[in-house]
């Protein structure tokens, strides 16, 4: 069991032009009452947002956020700059080689996932029942109501997870996923863009480790305010699912 004092917590946060919610996510990132480290790894960004993530490694924490916004817990942070845009999986390899927590998770900077559901979604790790846990958006959580056949998508790619890799999962896709930090650390991220969500959950259930859910809320965005996965993506999915679910040995 990891004891609420002795947990360190490392969020790795992919960054691709969100200049618009960035001191948002940061500010409420900071608000959870845990020490914690934010590995913040900009993929390519040309909207401003890299200016303003070195503004926050070589400045003043206090004043680089918003205003009204409070810190809780220890707060380390490490930003890192991406040569050129390589995408959200090999923006989470290199952030997950940073890290030096006990507790991983994934967070976006888009403002759909609230850091407020991190306290739930690590407590199945913390308690020592659980190695890895993901965020469901369909299990009891607020969510808003959003494209119709992205969620028929959703549920499919889940289905076709499940099925090659024995779980039960409602969301697979989610980005709220939490790993004991010894489990990420053997795990070698092959996907660069969106096809790291289904190899993760491939190569975690293929380590036999204790996978939980937990219900989290979701603000989804539309692509007028700047969502970005598209149906290429999807299609890339697929591949990964059965890339990832038909091997028969460890996919470390």
């Amino acid at each position: 069991m990891l004891t609420c004092g002795a947990v360190k917590l490392s969020l790795v946060m992919p960054i691709y032009n969100e200049l618009a919610t960035l001191r948002e996510i940061v500010a409420r990132v900071v608000s959870l009452d845990v020490d914690k480290e934010l590995i913040m790894v900009d993929d390519g960004s040309t909207d401003g947002s890299r200016a303003l993530l070195t503004e926050l490694r070589d400045g003043d924490l206090t004043r680089w956020l918003p205003d009204g916004a409070v810190a809780r817990g220890e707060n380390h942070f490490k930003v890192i700059l991406q040569p050129h845009n390589m995408g959200k999986g090999a923006a989470l390899r290199t952030g997950f080689a940073a890290v030096t927590g006990d507790i991983v998770v994934i967070q976006d900077a888009d403002l759909e996932y609230d850091p407020r559901d991190i306290v739930g979604l690590i407590e199945p790790i913390r308690e020592g029942i659980a190695d890895v846990t993901f965020g469901s958006r369909f299990i009891g959580s607020p969510r808003r109501a959003l494209y119709f056949w992205h969620m028929v998508l959703n549920r499919g790619l889940t289905l076709a997870s499940n099925a090659l890799n024995d779980l039960n999962l409602t969301d697979m896709e989610t980005c709220y996923k939490a790993f004991r930090a010894d489990v990420i650390k053997q795990i070698t991220i092959e996907e660069d863009r969106f096809g790291v969500e289904p190899e993760l959950t491939a190569k975690v259930a293929k380590m036999q480790l204790r996978i939980y859910e937990v219900p989290v809320s979701y603000r989804g965005r539309t692509y007028a305010d700047g969502k970005k996965i598209g149906w290429k993506d999807g299609l890339r999915a697929i591949y990964s699912i059965l890339k990832y679910g038909t091997r028969r040995s460890n996919p470390r």
